[in-house]
């Protein structure tokens, strides 16, 4: 059992209407009043009860009232039978008095024949429930029932779980039982119920929902869920303008999500609605909020970026690698660092960084390792580990390392922001609070540290390179030399055997010194004489001593290590030592099972006998089960070796072929499963190796994402002559990562590579391809001019090469830039070339898509009827070919016609069902592109209240497309929030929106000038 509560079976609920807000988890200061349940009658409703067997009765309360029995609805009668219900419902088990039931069903003036009217509604409620479930005693009515029947009860029970969570300090507990509570409301209480006894309740009712949901809140907001909650939390103050306290946690949850300006607006413009509606003045705690903001109030930010809904607190990473049984020596170095992690870990104003340093092989990851075992019980919330290869030509890039980390932490991908600068502050936000130990080992300089180190205190890190990191301000530095000799003989002895040692102690001291005294060497070394019993030490010595060996090179620096790796790699089996020099050629962080298969040519069974006997030998890491990885010293000494001993020498090359036929085949399938019928897959270069087969979209994606960063890594070392259009259509094949966030840096350098290799050449082919998968990246992070310029030329490449796939995709590029830039008569040049290529081709999701980009055109122009035609036209090809991620597409572009055609309700219905498709799909820049455009729906149809909570929830997906899609959002934002009363915020939006569109000399500048200077008081 995980410890969630179960969901709440009370009954069943019909699906949010279209438009409306959902219930989002929002956040709020710690040491908030917990919401407090309706008072209930004596004897309390135990927490979270049972609902009772499947065929009890059931009743609802918290919107129309409702009664079932045995899961089939009960006919409740007329409105003045429904309020008798209620009011006996609401007693919970207690009686109720005949002048009492008219009085609640009628008020003072009740019909003459009331009474005769109340027993009449009670007989006909006794025939429709259960035997003894209305009792009629002392003049009056009851209803015996168990408190789970009711959905109060259940709420009740709920709520009180969640106090006893929270005081227990478990906020993802509490916020659980929370939201079951909240998920009782059905509309409004007691909907459609007459009498003033209905009118009270449903006024207490809805008034402890608002309170409920204010404590949740609260919670979400001391987890870090901020940006997350401005969606709901603009919501309710727009239902709710004069509760203060949504505004107060309005105000922390913008701040917190890096909207200080908002923040401080939000106040100016409750202030004024105060005085105006009520003349008084903010409450005192929210006047003390606004002095925090202004003041940068450093605890009020501690949380300054959102930990996602999908990285529970319970998250605890174990990720340090298994540390060595004979660590030897090092005495003072373990007992210096462990003080200083001790102390990071229990002083509240310290976070520690040691940073060791020293030479290849010298054991500074050995002695890292040993310490942060040592150290675990005083980092209770996890630990981190990664290697930045830092002595390799690609070390590890800091955003890179910042996603997995993130993910180790929990964080769904995505919710894992573009830019290295959010990674680096989601990372600290959400470590904030934990005590967690981060161990980056093999750094290549202290630029490449500082985004990784943890921001406060409690936690602390390890830092391991070989250069000495003085430019790592208030960093512990640790310089570690060789060992002593003592400590190297000792080290040798517990691996060798101190009988086999005893015997031969001179060789084995000539044997240390050979390997200079390098830990490293001396593992390895010893390694090799305890696998082989029928060795002498002397043996071993004699071996060091040869100069074919390389023995000399023993006594300088790296070299030593370098030496010590041939006596390895000279006792391998010819398979092993095969597999050895080719798999280092590969440039990704690691390789799995499948991929090594590819580079070995072997079965998978094959190779991984191979890759476990180099695991044995010491020559490989195994990184995870079916996972890889050299150390970076090792891969080097692999590459040195291949160069010299593969034979002949085109096998490297073959070897680096057959791993990107393999990445290409793979991505290609899928890229097929997620775009069935699309041409492109037929347009990609063909490949000798099979690639993995995937049962199921969701499988192909996990792929997909899970190496992204080796596949990049292969598409650009594959960038020569042989190689560079399958390089190219990898690409290609793997455009989701483009749109993805978590991978769209890496893919945008990895096709400027391409693209500047293919032109170096004059493979126009490859170069054209290459030009239009960069105009795609530069539309998606709105940089209108650089697509074009890829475009453009992409085209003409097209056209050079007869290239069918850039011929159809760079024109319907071009003609999406001249939408944005409302070039509408080039744009429907273009769009109908595409559409021309695309039938030319046979390409119909190609065409499909053209005709719903030229729909668009169409709009713009003012040709409603075609726009929605064309769209249709697009759909109905998308259906026909069963495409459903496309078909969102199709949905979102005929959405956009119906609405501006002023079909609204039929415009909210095609987005709606592009959302759900682009969410499912794990597109977060398309699903935030699509709550933008209901946004949009919403304000045109005059609900305010709507259009913000979908901008928001677009704000909320960080990176849906670069800062030019957050000026659009910001920009209706605004108008929903001026049309909401609060002109302050509204202001607050555009001048951040009009910063974004002069940083990009966009046309947008001049209507948000004007929106400004509208609205702003003379």
């Amino acid at each position: 059992m995980d410890g969630t509560p179960p969901v709440p079976q009370q009954r069943k609920h019909p699906a949010t209407p279209a438009g409306a807000t959902p219930a989002t988890p929002s956040p709020a200061p710690a040491g908030a009043t917990p919401a407090t349940p309706p008072p209930g009658p004596a004897g309390a409703t135990p927490a979270t009860p049972s609902p009772g067997p499947p065929d009890a009765a059931r009743f609802a309360v918290l919107g129309p009232v409702r009664a079932w029995r045995g899961g089939e609805p009960l006919a409740s009668g007329s409105p003045q039978q429904r309020a008798l219900l209620a009011a006996l419902l609401l007693r919970e088990g207690r009686t109720a008095t005949a002048p009492e039931l008219i009085d609640a069903i009628w008020g003072e003036d009740p019909p003459s024949q009331a009474l005769a009217a109340v027993r009449t509604y009670a007989s006909r409620l006794r025939k429709v429930l259960a035997p003894g479930t209305l009792v009629s005693e002392s003049g009056g009515y009851a209803i015996r029932t168990p408190a789970a029947a009711l959905d109060v009860g259940l709420a009740r029970g709920f709520a009180a779980d969640a106090d006893k969570a929270r005081t227990a300090g478990d906020r993802t507990r509490a916020r659980t039982f929370l939201n079951h509570a909240l998920d009782l409301w059905d509309g409004e209480p007691l909907a459609g119920v007459p009498g003033p006894y209905a009118e009270t309740e449903r006024t207490r009712l809805a008034e402890w929902r608002l309170s409920l949901l204010e404590t949740r809140l609260d919670l979400d907001l001391e987890v870090g869920n901020h940006a997350e909650a401005v969606s709901e939390l603009t919501a309710l103050t727009a239902a709710h303008p004069l509760r203060e306290r949504l505004r107060e946690l309005l105000m922390l949850a913008l701040y917190r999500s890096g909207r200080q300006a908002e923040a401080l607006a939000v106040y100016a413009d409750t202030r004024r609605l105060l005085s105006e509606e009520l003349g008084v003045d903010p409450r005192p705690e929210l006047a003390e909020l606004q002095q925090r903001i202004l003041r940068a109030d450093a605890e009020l930010a501690r949380a300054a970026e959102p930990a996602p809904a999908a990285a529970p607190a319970t998250v605890r990473p174990a990720q340090l690698p298994a540390t060595v049984p004979d660590f030897t020596g090092r005495a003072a170095f373990v007992s210096e660092l462990s003080e200083i992690l001790s102390a990071a870990s229990t002083d509240g104003t310290v976070m520690a960084v040691s940073a060791l340093a020293g030479i290849g092989g010298v054991g500074k990851t050995t002695l890292a390792v040993h310490v942060a075992h040592a150290a675990r019980p005083h980092f209770p919330d996890g630990q981190l580990y990664v290697d930045l290869q830092g002595t390799d030509a690609r070390a590890a890039e800091p955003e890179a390392v910042l996603g997995a980390f993130l993910r180790a932490l929990g964080t769904a991908d995505s919710a894992i922001p573009d830019t290295p600068e959010e990674r680096a502050a989601l990372y600290r936000s959400t470590l904030d609070g934990r005590r967690v130990l981060v161990l980056l080992d093999n750094a290549k300089d202290a630029a490449q540290v500082r985004p990784l180190l943890p921001g406060t205190a409690g936690c602390a890190a390890l830092v391991t390179s070989r250069v000495r990191m003085a430019g790592l301000a208030g960093a512990h530095l640790v310089d570690l030399d060789v060992m002593s000799p003592e400590e190297a003989l000792q080290l040798f002895t517990r691996i060798v055997g101190e009988e086999r040692v005893a015997a031969e102690r001179q060789a084995a001291l000539d044997v240390v010194a050979a390997c200079g005294f390098l830990p490293l060497a001396i593992r390895i070394a010893a390694s090799r004489l305890a696998a082989r019993r029928t060795w002498t030490v002397s043996v071993l010595a004699a071996k060091l001593a040869d100069e074919r060996r390389r023995l000399d090179e023993l006594q300088t620096g790296d070299l030593a290590v370098k030496a010590t790796f041939e006596l390895g790699y000279g006792q391998l089996e010819p398979a092993q030592a095969r597999a050895f020099r080719l798999l280092g050629l590969a440039d990704g962080p690691d390789i799995s099972l499948a991929a090594a298969a590819a580079v070995l040519d072997l079965a998978e069974h094959d190779a991984e006998d191979q890759l476990e006997a180099l695991v044995d030998c010491s020559l490989l890491e195994s990184a995870a089960p079916g996972r890889y990885r050299f150390h970076d010293l090792v891969r080097l000494y692999a590459r040195a070796c291949a160069e010299r001993d593969e034979q002949p020498p085109s096998e490297r090359g073959a070897a680096m072929s057959r791993l990107l036929d393999f990445y290409l085949a793979t991505a290609s399938g899928v890229y097929a499963l997620e775009r069935p019928g699309d041409r492109t897959v037929d347009h990609l270069a063909a490949t000798r190796h099979a690639g993995i087969v995937f049962p199921d979209s969701a499988t192909a994606l996990d792929w997909l994402h899970r190496e992204a960063d080796c596949l990049l890594a292969c598409a650009r070392q594959s960038l020569g002559e042989e190689q560079i259009d399958r390089a190219v259509d990898l690409l290609l094949a793997a455009k989701d990562l483009a749109e993805s966030g978590a991978s769209s840096r890496a893919y945008e350098r990895a096709a400027g590579a391409a693209r500047d290799a293919a032109r170096r050449l004059g493979n126009a082919r490859a170069e054209g391809r290459a030009r239009t998968t960069l105009t795609q990246t530069h539309l998606t992070a709105g940089r209108f001019d650089d697509a074009d310029a890829e475009a453009r030329v992409a085209m003409e490449l097209g056209r050079a090469a007869q290239d069918p796939w850039t011929s159809a995709n760079a024109p319907n590029e071009r003609g999406i830039i001249a939408i944005y830039r409302k070039d509408h008569t080039d744009g429907e040049r273009y769009l109908q070339q595409a559409i021309d290529a695309f039938r030319e081709d046979g390409n119909r999701p190609g065409e499909a898509s053209a005709l719903c980009n030229l729909s668009r055109i169409h709009l713009a122009l003012d040709r409603t009827a075609s726009a929605v035609e064309l769209a249709r036209q697009g759909i109905e090809i998308y259906d026909r070919l069963g495409l459903e991620l496309r078909l969102a597409n199709g949905r979102y572009a005929l959405g956009l016609a119906l609405a501006q055609g002023g079909l609204t309700t039929q415009a909210l219905a095609e987005f709606t069902q592009a959302l759900d498709i682009f969410h499912n799909n794990r597109h977060r820049l398309w699903e935030g592109v699509t709550h933008f455009r209901i946004a949009e729906v919403h304000l045109a149809a005059g609900e305010a209240a709507r259009a913000a909570a979908h901008a928001e929830q677009a704000i909320a997906l960080r990176g849906i497309g670069g800062i030019w899609r957050r000026g659009t959002v910001l920009q209706v934002l605004g108008r929903a929030l001026m049309e909401l009363g609060q002109p302050d915020r509204a202001r607050a939006c555009w001048r951040e929106a009009l910063a974004i569109y002069e940083e990009l000399g966009s046309a947008e500048a001049a209507e948000v000038r004007l929106l400004l200077a509208m609205s702003t008081p003379v």
